[in-house]
């Protein structure tokens, strides 16, 4: 079958075959769903048919989600690797959603469920919560717009730019007194570490601006 021609209607002779070997009774384009499904004792199964994931079909089926829990998105099965990553990520957002989804390989009509529209609650990851807070708490002010492409002012960055003023304003200094000075606690292993390539060290523990440093000051840490 010619993909670029594929239309709503041939997703559901093998959707319909797929709920009938279940033991379903089928019917399409039953009030607003495109595919109902009954079974005795049992909640109607609906299915929504796209050729392909759009904002449309999510919010049709979530819209059926008023109607039935299970509630089931339909598409052609995806082409190439890039065509899975998408496909993949489409099926996330649903799993998200409460959302089955099914592909339709076309040339053999072989349905597959890649997940069934149940509930979710997603795992929370404590170290990227406490790196996200241990960020904001560190950041002085709101330094940034949000939506910002491109160069952020991150909490690091700040602190590396109050070393360097530190250091414009007395010159060569120890870590400690850099330290108390700009309040920057790891002052002395941030600038032995120098990621920015702002520092240079002149003897042991003793550290002044190294010439990109005094320009990103004269910058304002651009």
């Amino acid at each position: 079958m010619d993909m670029g021609k594929i239309q709503e209607t041939d997703l559901y002779p093998p959707v319909k075959a797929w709920l009938e070997d279940q033991g379903f009774e089928v019917k399409a384009e039953v009030g607003a769903a495109d595919v109902v499904a009954r079974r005795a004792g049992e909640e109607p199964v609906i299915v929504e048919l796209k050729t392909g994931f759009s904002l449309t079909l999510l919010q049709q089926a979530v819209a059926r989600q008023r109607v039935s829990d299970w509630v089931y998105v339909a598409v052609p099965r995806w082409a190439g690797k890039s065509g899975w990553r998408t496909f993949k990520g489409n099926v996330g957002l649903c799993k998200r959603l409460g959302v089955g989804v099914l592909s339709v390989r076309l040339k053999d009509g072989y349905v597959q469920v890649h997940c069934d529209p149940v509930e979710f609650r997603p795992r929370k990851s404590k170290p990227r919560k406490g790196a996200l807070l241990k960020e904001f708490d560190r950041r002085q002010g709101d330094p940034n717009l949000g939506g910002t492409c491109g160069q952020i002012t991150t909490a690091y960055k700040q602190e590396m730019l109050r070393c360097a003023a530190y250091l414009a304003k007395h010159g060569p200094s120890k870590g400690a007194a850099v330290a108390r000075g700009s309040s920057v606690a790891q002052a002395t292993r941030m600038m032995r570490q120098d990621h920015l390539g702002w520092f240079q060290k002149v003897e042991t523990g003793v550290y002044d601006l190294s010439p990109q440093g005094r320009t990103a000051i004269s910058q304002g840490g651009a």
